[in-house]
């Protein structure tokens, strides 16, 4: 059995490199081109924190050396693209990326590090962290989604005014007492 969880370890390493290596095209454009052009650094700099939290993960967990080996690459190649990212960027967009940067591959990532070791021990730690990068991962390839949802309500919404109108389209007003009373005085 802890072969196949082995063998199965590689090929999704395998698999991980390939994922990390996936941008390399638009990067070869963006320095081809010499400009970011309309790319955003968000996607390139929550890959590095999750490879920086993996990383610590696989560090912290025992025999986790495959998780630890495959984010420790993940580092490198997604350092490669925020800083070829922050040379061709235009200045608005390189103070953006810079700050996020420090948010989140600095700050939130040394405040894991510090809280997760300094206060949990054990496997409340690894469980911890854990979370951590389940949470992440969940949150950056669950986010394209977010598109989907007001369109998706948009559309149901849309809908729902075509059926009313498709049943009451022939509909004439009523002439109750009630309302005729209250269009007299002056309600309208």
């Amino acid at each position: 059995m802890e072969e196949l969880s082995f063998i199965v370890g590689v090929i999704g390493n395998v698999i991980s490199v390939l994922v990390f290596l996936s941008p390399v095209g638009t990067f070869w454009r963006i320095v081809k081109n010499g400009s970011t052009e309309d790319f955003e650094s968000l996607p390139y700099v929550c890959t590095l924190l999750s490879s920086s939290l993996w990383t610590y993960y696989g560090i912290t967990k025992p025999g986790a050396y495959l998780v630890a080996t495959v984010n420790g690459f993940g580092i490198l190649a997604e350092a490669v693209y925020v800083v070829l990212f922050l040379i061709y960027a235009p200045r608005k967009m390189r103070v953006k990326t810079g700050i996020l940067v420090g948010i989140l591959n600095v700050g939130f990532l040394a405040a894991a590090i510090l809280v997760t070791h300094l206060a949990l021990e054990g496997d409340t730690r690894i469980d911890a962290i854990g979370f951590m990068c389940a949470g992440l991962n969940i949150i950056m390839y669950g986010s394209p989604l977010a598109a989907m949802v007001p369109n998706g309500i948009g559309f149901l919404l849309g809908t729902a005014q075509l059926i009313l109108y498709a049943i009451f389209r022939k509909a004439r007003p009523s002439n109750d007492t009630i309302s005729q009373g209250l269009l007299e005085q002056g309600f309208q």
